[in-house]
């Protein structure tokens, strides 16, 4: 087993730990989002506590109402959907 772990968040940043047992966090060299949310293994898992709280905040920033139960989205579908609130409000970049 590899000594050193790499996951992909939704935000498209890589989180990898040492040998040392340090964490680095930093964007993917092909930039945010690199890979496809419905490729991701763990994409039909329930949205994270992070993305809930942030498709909120954008939501909230974009001057649109939360139409529908947001907890109920996948991490995958939470990810697309905080892809195109970033492109109206303008975050993420």
């Amino acid at each position: 087993m590899s000594d050193r772990t790499r996951t992909e968040t939704a935000t498209g940043t890589t989180t990898g730990t040492t040998t040392t047992g340090t964490t680095t966090t930093g964007t993917t060299a092909a930039g945010p989002a690199a890979k496809d949310p419905d490729e991701w293994a763990t994409g039909d898992e329930p949205i994270t506590g992070p993305q809930l709280s942030y498709l909120e905040t954008l939501l909230q920033q974009a001057g649109r109402e939360r139409t529908d139960d947001l907890a109920s989205l996948s991490k995958a579908e939470a990810s697309k959907r905080i892809d195109e609130l970033q492109a109206v409000t303008g975050r993420g970049r």
